[in-house]
């Protein structure tokens, strides 16, 4: 028998079926009458449940409907240059990677990322896809080229964590050069990746500058897609 309260148990139950995808974003979960027969725990317990999840941001109880899966929303500010770690923290979730792809590639093999990066003929990228997570949740993915002039070899290991960690842990500067912000309708693969069907995407791409004797120097061109309902970005003039 658990020795976990009651209403944690509960708890623990649907935010496990959220995280691995049994109930996705906008589903409706069961009803506290169904959740109480599920469990043959009380009412009381099971509605203190489902306003721990709702305070958490993992539902959305409507009145006269019932509770629904939600999807936490990030307010982003164009001037902020915060990292994607730093953004799920902001609202209270633990930023995760998963590897999708990973390959050292001639830059000719990706023209707009050699542009991008100001890269010659002979230049080596690495380029690499990464789901990224808010407590285990689909948030965005990213798709990112690094100047292997400026950044010879990276660990793999450290894309499964914080890539941007793992730049400054190699003493390298980082800087905003530019950014640009589109909707995009998904692919196949990015909406069963994001569950993220009849929903457009927010591209957001950028280059990240370093300071390479006294002058700035692209060496990240990325990518990264976003739910549209998930994220916004911030202008003040």
């Amino acid at each position: 028998m658990s020795k976990e309260p009651k209403y944690r148990q509960v708890e623990e139950s649907i935010r496990q079926m959220i995280q691995l995808g049994t109930l996705k974003v906008g589903d409706q979960i069961p009803t506290e009458e169904e959740l109480c027969e599920k469990f043959g725990f009380s009412r009381m317990t099971v509605n203190k449940a489902l306003s721990n999840l709702s305070a958490s941001g993992y539902i959305e109880r409507v009145p006269g409907r019932g509770s629904f899966v939600r999807r936490h929303h990030v307010d982003k500010s164009l001037s902020a240059g915060t990292s994607f770690t730093e953004d799920m923290a902001a609202i209270g979730l633990k930023a995760g990677s998963k590897l999708l792809s990973y390959e050292v590639v001639p830059a000719t093999a990706y023209p707009k990322a050699q542009e991008a990066l100001e890269l010659s003929d002979d230049d080596l990228i690495h380029h690499f896809v990464r789901l990224r997570t808010g407590d285990d949740i689909p948030v965005a993915i990213s798709d990112t080229y690094i100047s292997a002039a400026v950044i010879p070899a990276i660990s793999v290991e450290c894309l499964n964590g914080s890539f941007y960690e793992y730049v400054r842990s190699l003493g390298i500067s980082t800087g905003l050069c530019r950014m640009s912000i589109s909707a995009v309708i998904p692919t196949p693969e990015q909406q069963n990746l994001l569950c993220a069907k009849d929903i457009a995407l927010l591209a957001v791409r950028h280059v990240t500058c370093t300071d390479i004797d006294g002058e700035r120097v692209p060496y990240e061109y990325i990518t990264t897609y976003y739910n549209g309902d998930s994220y916004s970005y911030d202008y003040t003039i």
